[in-house]
């Protein structure tokens, strides 16, 4: 079990990402959020299995996200636990 922390640059607000991101996250069976950040970014957190969070961090830089991603950096960590369902935020 893994926490994973990604930062999705481009154009990611106003066109669905989050909740894009919500729908990958559940169909994974991973737990955390999706949020929008002041500088135009999307945080995404998530936590489960390292192998689900390695798909999640795929499909975030893949080509059927909505509106455009320029770029994604991630950060790995330990589990924090206290994850219930994922969120938009």
């Amino acid at each position: 079990m893994v926490r994973l922390t990604a930062w999705v640059r481009g154009r990611v607000q106003g066109v669905g990402f989050r909740w894009w991101t919500r729908a990958r996250a559940l169909e994974l069976g991973l737990t955390g959020w999706a949020l929008n950040l002041g500088d135009g970014r999307v945080e995404v957190v998530a936590e489960g299995p390292r192998e689900a969070c390695e798909r999640l961090l795929e499909r975030l830089r893949g080509s059927d996200t909505p509106g455009h991603v320029l770029g994604v950096s991630e950060r790995w960590s330990d589990v924090k636990g206290g994850l219930v369902g994922f969120v938009e935020r």
